[in-house]
C-alpha cells in the first residue's frame, strides 16, 4: 500500500513535466522531455534535478535518474550512479563509455546470452563494436543486429505513454482441435495477413512478435520474438512466427486456438532495408502492391496459394 501511494505521488510529479510517460514497473518509468525546454524554462537536466528534489521533499523517497538521447542509454545511465544518483550520457560519448563494459552490461543480455557470447569470444561491448554486422547476424540471427545496435548505443524505440495502444493482434478458435503442423502454419499465415492489415490501417509497426496457442486441454502458450527493426508486413510476421510455431507444433499436441500479434508499437515511416537480404525490399513492395489491389478490387483480388488453402481449410 505504501508503494502504491508513493508511486501515484511520483507519477503526478512526472506528469507536471511531460505527458509522455511510459511506466516499466511500480518504481521505474521512461519520460520523453522533447520540447519541454520552453515550457519549463530549463533544459531537461535541470527539470529532472528539480523533480528528484521535489520527490525527496514531498514523498520522502530518493530516486536515481538517467538522462540520454534514447531509452537504452537512459536506462544505462540510471544504473551508473545508484542510489540517489543522476547520470547523463551524451550521444557522442556513448560508444567510448560502453566499450570497456562486459557484454552483460547491456540491458536485456541475461546470464545465458552473456555466457554464450563469452564462449564465442565476445567478453566486452568493444568486442561487439569491432565485429561486422554480417558476422553477428550469421551467428545470432536477429539478436545479432540487436546486439550491434546496442553496442553502439542505438535504440529507436519511442517512449509510449500508457494511454496508447499496446498491441495489434488477431486470433482464431478452431471448430475442432488440430495437430497437423502444415495446417496450423496455413492458419498462422492467414492471421499474419489479418494482423498486418490492422497494423497498416492504424499506421503502426511493432518490434515484438507474440505467438499465442491454446492446447486441447486449455493450456495457453505464448512465445515472443524481438525484431531488429519494427514491422507491419505480413511476410515479416510470418517468417518469424512460423519458427516459433515449429517449436510447439510437433504433430502430436492438439491445439484449439492460434493467435499472432505485434507490440512495442511505434508509427510507421518506411519499410526497413536489410543489406543481408536484398529480397526484403522486393517482398515489401510486392505486399504493398497487393494491398492496393485488395483495397481496390476486394480482399480476394490478390491471394497467395497459402492464403487460398488456409481460407478453404477454415471454411
Amino acid at each position: 500500500e505504501k508503494y502504491r501511494i508513493a508511486g501515484l505521488q511520483v507519477r503526478e510529479k512526472m506528469q507536471a513535466l511531460t505527458p509522455m510517460i511510459q511506466p516499466v514497473s511500480v518504481d521505474e518509468a521512461y519520460l520523453d522531455l522533447t520540447g519541454t525546454n520552453t515550457l519549463h524554462k530549463a533544459p531537461p537536466a535541470v527539470s529532472l534535478a528539480r523533480l528528484a528534489a521535489e520527490i525527496e521533499r514531498d514523498v520522502g523517497i530518493t530516486v536515481s535518474i538517467g538522462l540520454s538521447v534514447n531509452k537504452f542509454l537512459a536506462k544505462t545511465a540510471s544504473e551508473l550512479d545508484k542510489p540517489k544518483g543522476f547520470a547523463v550520457i551524451a550521444a557522442e560519448e556513448a560508444e567510448a563509455l560502453l566499450a570497456p563494459k562486459p557484454v552483460g552490461f547491456i540491458h536485456g543480455v541475461g546470464p545465458k546470452l552473456a555466457k554464450k557470447l563469452s564462449l564465442d569470444g565476445y567478453d566486452t561491448i568493444e568486442d561487439l563494436q569491432r565485429t561486422e554486422l554480417r558476422q553477428l547476424i550469421g551467428k545470432y540471427g536477429e539478436t545479432g543486429m540487436w546486439l550491434k545496435n546496442r553496442a553502439h548505443g542505438i535504440d529507436n524505440r519511442p517512449v509510449r505513454n500508457d494511454e496508447e495502444r499496446k498491441s495489434v493482434s488477431s486470433e482464431t478458435t478452431f471448430h475442432k482441435d488440430m495437430s497437423d503442423p502444415a495446417w496450423l502454419e496455413d492458419q498462422l499465415w492467414r492471421l499474419c495477413v489479418r494482423t498486418a492489415d490492422r497494423a497498416k490501417a492504424t499506421g503502426l509497426v511493432g518490434n515484438v512478435i507474440t505467438l499465442k496457442l491454446k492446447t486441447a486441454d486449455f493450456r495457453t502458450l505464448t512465445r515472443r520474438f524481438s525484431l531488429a527493426e519494427p514491422t507491419q508486413l505480413a511476410q515479416t510476421l510470418f517468417r518469424s512466427a512460423r519458427i516459433l510455431l515449429a517449436k510447439e507444433a510437433n504433430g502430436r499436441t492438439r491445439f484449439r486456438l492460434i493467435g499472432i500479434g505485434i507490440s512495442d508499437l511505434s508509427e510507421h515511416r518506411a519499410d526497413s532495408v536489410d543489406l543481408l537480404d536484398p529480397l526484403v525490399a522486393k517482398r515489401a513492395a510486392a505486399e504493398r502492391a497487393s494491398d492496393l489491389a485488395r483495397e481496390k478490387f476486394g480482399t480476394d483480388a490478390v491471394m497467395t496459394g497459402r492464403s487460398a488453402r488456409a481460407k478453404k481449410a477454415a471454411s
